[in-house]
């Protein structure tokens, strides 16, 4: 499929798939005439590189993961220390950007359930 197909399928622009590309996030091939060619399971590539973006990973970082994510499974390659610290480091980011949204999420549900209360006793 050609980009355009691709952005469709993704809600990614253009842009930033080409961007991704730049990035070493995705590798589509090239036709003979030059233009690039995205196979089926790029679609899926490019949305874990999407949530991977909006849990907070850098595009380094996910340059390191993403061939460890291959079909659903990992693949655990050699890694070197400084790799692992790295990972180390933007785990518990991770962990502590979801604890954040688990409070948050916590005292909306809260605040919804008092006004829920309220409409309900008439007041």
């Amino acid at each position: 499929m050609r980009i355009g197909e691709l952005a469709g399928r993704t809600g990614v622009a253009p842009r930033l798939l080409r961007y991704y590309e730049e990035q070493g996030l995705l590798k589509p091939e090239r036709s003979a005439n030059g233009y690039r060619e995205y196979g089926e399971p790029l679609v899926e590539r490019v949305r874990q590189i999407r949530s991977l973006l909006a849990s907070g990973l850098s595009t380094r970082t996910i340059r390191t993961v993403l061939p460890c994510l291959a079909d659903g499974q990992f693949h655990v390659r050699d890694a070197a220390p400084e790799t692992l610290a790295a990972l180390e480091h933007e785990y518990r980011q991770l962990v502590e950007r979801a604890e954040c949204l688990s409070r948050s999420r916590d005292a909306v549900g809260a605040y919804l359930g008092a006004v829920r209360s309220l409409r309900a006793a008439g007041r």
